[in-house]
């Protein structure tokens, strides 16, 4: 989901923001199977299968019969995010923001982490790439400002991409952004989007990327009183913009996945597309939404097709 606070820079800089975790996706890509043959780590390929809805029985050439793990088959997945939906929607329901605040932060906090520690672990010592995987974990928990929040938000979404799209095929993962982009649509359609960013805003923990009008509000702090109504107001009203966490996860898993099966110049392609598509998701937004939330998947998901239809 994108929500447009001004017309222009908004939008220059969600493109950035994606251009530059495409870019980092490449490199951290690139890194895996040179740092798993070297530490002598066994990770699945992805399945033979051009799509694999659930997990079954496949028999190789060879005559050996494997399993198609649940990780690598859409039907699990999509059952895995929607019960995430379900359970985080109860939650925020039922349960007072005051008394989840800590756990979000602390939630968000270990996520932050584990994507700092996924990309240094391929070029750095362990002990190191704890040290400061730490380190940025507790900087996010304690300082929360606009420039940190957006660094290790692209650093999460990266190191999503690059883990699990290495395991679902390139139809799979196509497939998977056509029914979350359904979803999205829906989702801001029916208001459900807003309320749930609504709430995670109130926590400071807001899985979006906040995208400042002004050069120095890239310093202010997450907990200052302003962030926890900024999906409620205006869009002349804020000096933010927002653009979703999942925008740029789900794009950046199919990269990975057709990296992995087809390579770097398919991959590129299918990124450049995805690209398209949420310059397009702009430029919907500007002509004929004027700067109101706008699903950014949609459009993302229609062109990525494009690209793996070309490709694959």
């Amino acid at each position: 989901m994108i929500r447009k606070r001004t017309r222009f820079k908004p939008a220059y800089w969600g493109i950035l923001i994606f251009i530059v975790a495409e870019i980092l996706t490449f490199c951290v890509i690139s890194r895996e199977n040179v740092f798993l043959e070297a530490k002598q780590i066994y990770v699945p390929s992805q399945p033979s299968q051009a799509i694999s809805l659930w997990p079954q029985p496949v028999i190789s050439d060879s005559g050996v019969i494997t399993q198609t793990p649940a990780y690598s088959s859409l039907g699990p997945i999509l059952i895995y995010f929607f019960a995430v939906v379900i359970v985080l929607s109860t939650v925020l329901f039922l349960i007072p923001i005051s008394a989840l605040k800590l756990v979000f932060r602390v939630l968000f906090a270990f996520l932050f982490c584990w994507g700092i520690f996924i990309i240094l672990v391929l070029w750095l010592p362990l002990a190191v790439t704890i040290i400061i995987s730490v380190a940025v974990g507790f900087s996010w928990f304690f300082v929360s400002r606009v420039w940190l929040h957006n660094f290790v938000m692209i650093v999460a979404m990266v190191s999503l991409g690059a883990v699990f799209g290495r395991f679902i095929s390139p139809w799979t993962s196509i497939i998977l952004l056509l029914s979350l982009a359904i979803y999205d649509l829906l989702a801001v359609r029916f208001g459900y989007m807003l309320w749930m960013m609504k709430k995670l805003g109130e926590s400071s923990t807001l899985p979006a990327f906040i995208i400042p009008r002004r050069a120095s509000e890239w310093r202010s702090s997450l907990r200052q009183s302003g962030f926890t109504k900024l999906v409620e107001e205006e869009p002349s009203d804020s000096k933010y913009s927002i653009l979703g966490g999942g925008d740029i996860a789900f794009p950046l898993v199919l990269t990975s996945s057709v990296y992995f099966a087809r390579g770097f110049n398919s991959a590129l392609l299918v990124a450049m597309f995805s690209l398209l598509g949420l310059v397009g998701a702009y430029w919907i937004q500007a002509t004929f939404f004027k700067g109101k939330p706008v699903p950014a998947l949609p459009p993302i998901a229609v062109l990525s097709l494009i690209g793996v239809l070309i490709v694959v």
